[in-house]
Formats: C-alpha cells, sequence, structure tokens
C-alpha cells in the first residue's frame, strides 16, 4: 500500500515543479474541421497583445481564409525543405526553433509523421525536445490519433490510424483544451468545402464523418479531457491533503497471441482512470522457439512502452508462479489477462491460468478481456500445427506406432508375450517424452486404434468387447499426458536455465574484461569486444575528442565507417542520454543502434551497434543483453572517471604540499645563510679597520663558509630540477669506486674537520661505468645527512662490496635511527622529520637527489636499521663487465 505522506510529498513536488515542467498546451478537436487551428492561433494572437514573445513554428491552414488571416502580424518560422521520392516537401525546422528560443511556440498537426532524415520519426518527440529545453509550445490534436484509443477508433470508423501519439506524452500536457462542435455544424461544414475539397468531402462524408462515427469521436474526446481533470484534481487534492485514492499497481499479462496489443491499450485506459501505475508482462516458459509469437510480444512491449508501461519479461515453467510472485513484488492490484483457448483438459483439472490465478490470488482483481472476433477465429482454426518442426514430431509418432505393431507381432507370433499393450505404451512413452503434449496423444491414439483393430479381440474391429481394453485407452492418454508435460516442463526449464546462463556468463566476462583494463581506452577496447561477439554484429564505442568531435575510440571486430546520419544520432544519444539510430523513434535512418553509456548529466560516450541492411529489430532478449552490458561499460568508464579525478586530486595535494615545502625551505634555508653574510659583512664594512687580524678573518670564512652552503642548497635544487624533468644526462666512464669514496669523504672533512669516517674498501679495484661526479655527489650527500645525526664522538662508517654482479655501499652513523614507518619516506622531497633527512641545517632534498642520481644508474638506495644503534644507508650498483671483456 503506498505511504499516504510520501504520496502527499510527491503530490506537492509535481505541484511546485508544474510551472517550470509542464508547458504544454493542447487543442483537442473529436475531428478534423472542428477549428482547433483557429482557436490555437486566436490564443497566440491574445498573449502577443500582452507582450508575450509568441513565435508560430509551423501552422497548417489548409487553405482556409479565416485562418490564414490570423497568421498576420504573427512571426512564422521558415520551414525546412526536404527532397523525399523525387518531390520537395517543407517541414517543421526543429533546429530553427531551438535557436530562436521564444517564449511560446506554435506548432501544429502534433500527431504527424516526418519524412525520413530529420532528427525525430514523429512530431510529439520534436516537441518533447523542445519542452525540455524550456519552451511553452501549443499544439493541436485530434482524440482519434491517442495510441490507446486505435482499437476503439477502428471499431467505430473500420479505419486504422497509423499516425499516433503516445499517451504518456499528453500527461505533459499543462492545459487540455477541448474544441467542440456539434456534429451537424461539422458536417455543414465539410458540405461547404471548409474542411476538405468537395470530391474529398463527398467521400469523407459516407466514411469517417458519418454522423454516428463524429458523435462516437466526440464522446471520446470528452472523455479524455474529463479524465486529464480528474488526474489534475487528484494531483491538488492530494498535495493538499485531501482523501489520497489507492493506487495499486495494474498489471497486463500478454501472451503473444494477436490480442496482446489489444490488451495493452485496454489496461492504458483502466490504469487511466484509476490514475494507478501500471505494467506489462510477458512470461517465457521456454520450448521451442516461435519468432511470429516472439514479434507479437516484442510489438505489445515497444507499445506499452510508448503508452508509459513498465514492461518485465519473466522466465519460469509456471506462469501464474511468476505472475503472483511479481504482483506481490510490485504491489499490484489488478491484473488483466486475455480470454485465449484454453486446453479442456486443464479446465478439468482446475489448472487453467485463469482458475490458478483466481485460487491464489484471493487479494487481486482479476479482469478478462474477451476479443470475439479473434476468439471466433481460434475456433475455426481446427488444424494441426505446420512447421517443418511439426511435421517431423508427427512423423516420429507414426514411425513409434508402426514399430510398436511390429514389436507386438513378432512377440505375439514368437514369444508368447500375455500382454502387447505394454509394447505400445512404451512407444507412447518414448514420443511423450521427446515431443509436446499434441503429439504424444496424437501416438496415443494411433498406437490404441493399432492395438484395438490388429490385437484386442474381435480382431480387425475398432469395437471393444474387454474392459482390460478401455483401461488400456485410458493408460495410454494418461501417459502421454502426464510424461510429455512433465518433459516439457523440463525442457523449458533447461531452455530458461541456458538462455540465463548464457546472459550470466556473458556479463561475468565482460566484468572480468572490464576490471582488468586499466584505464578508459582498455574499457572501450574491452567492451567494444564483448558486445560484437556476443551479439554478433560490429560495434563500435564513440568518444569525445580534445576538439569536442565523436569519434570512433574503440572497434570490434574491426573498424567500420560512421555516416553523417550515425555521428548525428550518436551526438543525440550522448546529450539526451536516450537511444537513437536505427529501431527507434530518433533519427531512424542511422544505419546503427546508438545505446548511451554515461547519463545526461555526466555524458561517458555512446555505443554504436551496426546491424545488417536486411535485420530486424533485436528480440527481448538480444535487447535487454545489449543495454545490460553499455550500462556495465558506462559504470566501468564512470569508476575510471573517478579513478582519474582520484588521481589527479592526489597530485594536486602533492604538488601543493611540495609547493608549501618549498616555499618553507626556501624561506628558511636562503634568508639563514643571506642573514650571516650579510650581517659579517656589514660588520666588515662598519668596523673593519678597528677590528683585530683575526676577527677580520673569521668574518671572512663565515662569509664563504656561508656562501658555500647557499652554493649547495642552490645545486640541489638545481639537480632536483633535471632529474623530474627527465634532462639530467650521463656522462658515463670507466672509475674506480675507492676514488669516488676517497672524494666524497674529502668533501665531508671539510664541512666536518673533527668528524672520524673509518673506511672498509676491496682488496682489489673495482670498476664501476658511471658519471663519477653524480655517484660522488649521491655518496656525499648520504655521508652529510650521517654527519648531521651522528654523535661529535661516533664516527660514520662507510663499507664497500663487491658480490653477484653488485657493489654495494653501506653508509652507518650511530645516531638516533629511523622509525621503521618512516623509513622509505626520507627519500621524499622536503621529508621533514627531526630524525630524518631534514636537521635545523639541512634542506630536505639530499636524500631526494640520491635516490635520483643512483636510480638513474639502474641502481637503488634503501633505508636499513643500524648495528645495534643507529642508520645504514645502503646503495647498490650494478657491476658491469670490465673494459675489453665483452662488447
Amino acid at each position: 500500500m503506498t505511504d499516504p505522506r510520501q504520496a502527499r510529498a510527491d503530490a506537492l513536488l509535481n505541484t511546485a515543479c508544474e510551472a517550470t515542467q509542464r508547458r504544454l498546451k493542447v487543442f483537442l478537436g473529436a475531428a478534423p474541421g472542428v477549428g482547433k487551428t483557429y482557436a490555437m492561433l486566436s490564443a497566440a494572437r491574445e498573449l502577443k497583445r500582452q507582450g508575450v514573445d509568441v513565435v508560430v513554428g509551423l501552422a497548417e491552414t489548409h487553405g482556409r481564409a479565416e485562418t490564414a488571416a490570423l497568421l498576420d502580424g504573427m512571426e512564422v518560422l521558415p520551414r525546412r525543405r526536404v527532397d523525399h521520392g523525387g518531390r520537395t516537401f517543407e517541414e517543421f525546422d526543429l533546429d530553427a526553433a531551438l535557436a530562436r528560443q521564444p517564449a511560446v511556440l506554435l506548432v501544429d498537426e502534433l500527431a504527424h509523421r516526418n519524412l525520413p532524415g530529420g532528427r525525430h520519426e514523429r512530431r510529439w518527440q520534436d516537441i518533447a525536445e523542445l519542452l525540455d529545453a524550456g519552451i511553452e509550445v501549443y499544439t493541436a490534436l485530434n482524440v482519434q490519433h491517442l495510441e490507446s484509443l486505435n482499437d476503439q477508433v477502428r471499431r467505430i470508423t473500420g479505419i486504422t490510424v497509423r499516425e499516433t501519439v503516445p499517451d504518456a506524452f499528453l500527461e505533459r500536457a499543462r492545459d487540455i483544451m477541448l474544441v467542440d462542435l456539434p456534429p451537424r455544424e461539422l458536417v455543414a461544414r465539410l458540405k461547404q468545402g471548409k474542411v476538405y475539397v468537395p470530391e474529398t468531402a463527398a467521400v469523407a462524408l459516407d466514411a469517417f464523418f458519418a454522423p454516428t462515427n463524429l458523435a462516437a469521436l466526440r464522446e471520446l474526446a470528452v472523455e479524455t479531457v474529463a479524465g486529464h481533470v480528474d488526474s489534475d484534481l487528484r494531483e491538488h487534492m492530494l498535495a493538499r491533503g485531501g482523501a489520497m485514492p489507492v493506487r495499486r499497481r495494474v498489471l497486463a499479462a500478454i501472451d503473444g497471441h494477436a490480442q496482446s496489443e489489444y490488451l495493452v491499450r485496454v489496461a492504458r485506459r483502466i490504469a487511466e482512470r484509476r490514475g494507478a501505475p501500471w505494467s506489462v508482462a510477458y512470461v517465457d516458459t521456454g520450448g521451442a522457439p516461435d519468432p511470429v509469437r516472439a514479434e507479437r510480444v516484442e510489438a505489445a512491449m515497444r507499445l506499452a512502452r510508448r503508452l508509459g508501461a513498465d514492461t518485465v519479461l519473466l522466465r519460469g515453467p509456471a506462469v501464474a508462479d511468476e505472475l503472483l510472485a511479481l504482483a506481490d513484488r510490485e504491489g499490484v492490484g489488478q491484473i488483466i489477462l486475455g480470454r485465449t483457448r484454453e486446453r479442456p483438459v486443464a479446465r478439468m483439472l482446475g489448472r487453467s491460468l485463469t482458475q490458478q490465478l483466481l485460487r491464489r490470488g484471493a487479494h487481486l482483481e482479476l479482469a478478462i478481456v474477451a476479443t470475439p472476433a479473434e476468439r471466433a477465429r481460434s475456433r475455426r482454426r481446427l488444424r494441426l500445427p505446420g512447421g517443418r518442426g511439426a511435421r517431423r514430431e508427427y512423423l516420429l509418432a507414426t514411425l513409434a506406432t508402426v514399430a510398436a505393431l511390429g514389436l507386438a507381432a513378432l512377440a505375439q507370433r514368437y514369444l508368447s508375450v500375455a500382454n502387447l499393450s505394454l509394447i505400445f505404451l512404451t512407444a507412447v512413452l518414448v514420443v511423450a517424452v521427446r515431443t509436446r503434449m499434441a503429439v504424444a496423444v496424437f501416438a496415443a491414439l494411433l498406437c490404441f486404434l493399432g492395438y484395438n483393430f490388429f490385437f484386442a479381440p474381435p480382431l480387425y474391429t475398432l469395437a471393444i468387447a474387454n474392459a482390460d481394453d478401455v483401461l488400456a485407452v485410458c493408460l495410454f492418454l494418461l501417459v502421454a499426458l502426464v510424461c510429455s508435460r512433465l518433459a516439457t516442463r523440463l525442457a523449458s526449464q533447461v531452455d530458461s536455465l541456458r538462455a540465463a546462463q548464457a546472459r550470466g556468463r556473458v556479463l561475468l566476462e565482460l566484468g572480468q574484461q572490464l576490471a582488468a583494463s586499466a584505464d578508459a581506452d582498455g574499457i572501450r577496447t574491452a567492451g567494444a569486444r564483448a558486445l560484437a561477439r556476443a551479439l554478433g554484429m560490429p560495434v563500435a564505442i564513440l568518444a569525445r575528442d580534445a576538439a569536442g568531435q565523436l569519434h570512433a575510440a574503440a572497434s570490434a571486430p574491426q573498424p567500420f565507417g560512421l555516416s553523417v546520419q550515425d555521428l548525428a544520432a550518436a551526438d543525440w544519444c550522448e546529450r539526451h542520454a536516450e537511444a537513437a539510430g536505427r529501431h527507434t523513434g530518433t533519427l531512424n535512418a542511422a544505419a546503427c543502434w546508438l545505446l548511451p553509456l554515461g547519463g545526461e548529466e555526466r555524458p561517458l560516450g555512446v555505443a554504436a551497434l551496426r546491424f545488417d541492411a536486411a535485420e530486424r529489430e533485436p528480440d527481448p532478449d538480444r535487447r535487454g543483453l545489449a543495454l545490460a552490458m553499455t550500462q556495465d561499460i558506462g559504470q566501468a568508464l564512470e569508476r575510471a572517471r573517478l579513478a582519474e579525478a582520484l588521481e589527479a586530486a592526489r597530485v594536486q595535494g602533492e604538488t601543493e604540499r611540495l609547493r608549501s615545502a618549498l616555499l618553507s625551505s626556501v624561506s628558511h634555508d636562503l634568508r639563514s645563510p643571506l642573514a650571516s653574510m650579510i650581517g659579517a659583512a656589514g660588520t666588515l664594512s662598519s668596523y673593519g679597520a678597528q677590528l683585530p687580524e683575526a676577527e677580520r678573518r673569521e668574518l671572512l670564512e663565515a662569509i664563504l663558509g656561508e656562501g658555500q652552503r647557499l652554493d649547495r642548497y642552490i645545486q640541489n635544487l638545481l639537480d632536483m630540477t633535471r632529474l623530474g624533468h627527465g634532462t639530467l644526462k650521463l656522462n658515463r666512464d670507466w672509475v674506480d669506486v675507492a676514488e669516488i669514496v676517497a672524494a666524497a669523504v674529502a668533501r665531508l672533512r671539510k664541512l666536518f674537520p673533527a668528524l672520524r669516517v673509518e673506511t672498509a674498501l676491496p682488496a682489489g679495484t673495482v670498476l664501476l661505468y658511471v658519471h663519477p661526479a653524480l655517484i660522488e655527489q649521491a655518496l656525499f650527500n648520504i655521508l652529510e645527512n650521517a654527519a648531521r645525526f651522528s654523535p661529535p664522538e661516533a664516527p660514520v662508517r662507510v663499507d664497500v662490496r663487491a658480490a653477484d654482479g653488485q657493489l654495494r655501499i653501506d653508509v652507518a652513523d650511530r645516531g638516533p635511527g629511523i622509525p621503521e614507518d618512516e623509513r622509505a619516506r626520507i627519500f621524499d622531497m622536503f621529508y621533514s622529520v627531526a630524525r630524518g633527512d631534514r636537521a635545523p641545517q639541512g634542506t630536505g632534498l639530499g636524500l631526494a637527489i640520491c635516490r635520483g642520481m643512483i636510480g638513474a644508474h639502474g641502481g637503488s638506495v634503501e633505508a636499513l636499521p643500524g648495528a645495534g644503534a643507529g642508520t645504514t644507508i645502503r646503495i647498490v650498483l650494478p657491476l658491469p663487465a670490465p673494459p675489453g671483456s665483452t662488447p
């Protein structure tokens, strides 16, 4: 049951949004000639007099002078010229209307079918796009063009109306104005030539414009307007806290027979009168596929979607079980069924669909809709099912009966079998398990006739003299019915499981491939291949390039060209997040079926499915599979987009952190040396002559030391910049590792004269093919870092070893050490921690530069715990073959 508070909230929201979302006004008439266009133009002139920006997009005057006069002084958009069939026609220009963007636009003939080549197949779709763009639209419509009334109009007039408008579109109307004219006056206008030319008018008076037809159509128009008023009244009463009607869902169950579309239209009218949501369901029980039935089901589903219903495809062996389960899940209050031919045996056993629903669905209303014409035709169709498969099954039943006759004759002559009926019963059992129920009954009848004629006394007659023979025929029929029923149910369950397994396997493989894709390009490639393999057709995934143009980012099984119509349909599909192209009502001149991969707010591309020219619309299974796969691809692209955004945010945060660290480092490590240099230079400038020689030398040495410190800092910044941009060039040369260690230690002793450095070098010469200055700088940075954190009396030890084609240099100090969770971070730029590289006089760049320089030579550097105390920094470099030994 619907929650009253939720329903009232929905009604309040609908009422609040009505002014912005419902911008359609429909002038509804019972028939052509009642004055719809005249009333629409009159209302538009009144709006123009009030200062409203009104534009006439299209108005059909049909040569009526009084109607054409109303266009004087009105702005009229030029029409679009279309060449079709060797002739030139004029159509409504949708793009011109969107570019003009008036406050109110007049577009006549809502039910008009556009000529091929336009964006949409129907004019109501053009108007829907105008409404979505925020333009208020006035339009005109005859009641016979409403989709749900199509069957009633055909029964009233004998004419099938081809140009229809979905009732769901009419729900977007803010106002529906009934333009009425009594039948007598309309007939008089027709005779005066104000509706059609005289030749056409004479024919119309005898057909569509018969007085009885006009009266019935007039009643339909009044009912339609009254239903719209009732719907608005319910919304307003609910919004104001009035009594809320019960809005249980209406469910129409179709079976794929000829009355399915009629049943959908009836369900639409019932749901509209109740003001209730509605659904259309079909239960696939498996079995041999029937193309005709599948086409009828798909046509009924398309009609239901146009009329605003939710469509559901169920699978299961029992129709009643699936319908009742759906009713419980969706809160269905009424089930509508078509009256179809049911087997007498099923009715006698109480197992017909109607009886099962009545017995088990006590809380449901059940409506049985009769179609007399279809039932009369079905009663006259008393013939065996046709088709090659059916003929083969009946041939199998005949052969099984002949084989049973032969075996029974042999058994009677040579084996003296007492009960020959078991042979015929076995034949019936074989046929029942392998075929349908009708074929099994046919085999049972044949076997009984053969058994009774040839083996049951009196012989060679169909008379039954023994009660056992009556039991035999009953057993034949019972075995045929039971076994065929079980076999049919089992086969349908197997088919349903196979279909579900195939669908699940395809979606599982797609999910695995999408999960393994690293970026959006990989996702598009994997998605295109999976779609092409599953649907058996060429597929392209379209994305926008840097210029904003759609292009094929991935194709399978091989690239194919896209026409101008395909690209136009793809652009519309992505912008509106709706399917377009072939087998749709939008830009259906395209050869591809275009499906959106994202939403309207966040488009992610389009999937283009190329059909063969002779291929029909995909069945519900293929359509559902394609929609499910494109949804998965779109979700994968959205995840990739979010991952990229997250990575960009992480990089931006890291950049901001480095920028802040750089500013902090510059403000400290540049100003400190400069302050010392300025202070010493100022003292020398002011008191140089008065200072003793020793103090002047001390000040000069301070200036020199701080200048060298500043030079090292700037050099570190330059080295880090070259490493970051990849512009660091390696001038390799052969050098002894002992020379590099000696040079780095010598530089270190100039900064820390009192520091003890212990070295352990290999006994022999170890040659490296490196850039000597860079390796020396890297080793110096590590030594300097160790010196700053070693106690004054503790030495810094350098241990060099060569083994297994690698050179290992360990620099160990006796300092406070580095926690394990921070050892990897000390190689980050500007890492600030009192125990790491960032000392009061450090820059936070030394170890980062070291890692970059060593990495450029194919080596590595890592921080390890010291032997008992302190930290060990280990450098590992590859040892090349000695010069001259290998090329």
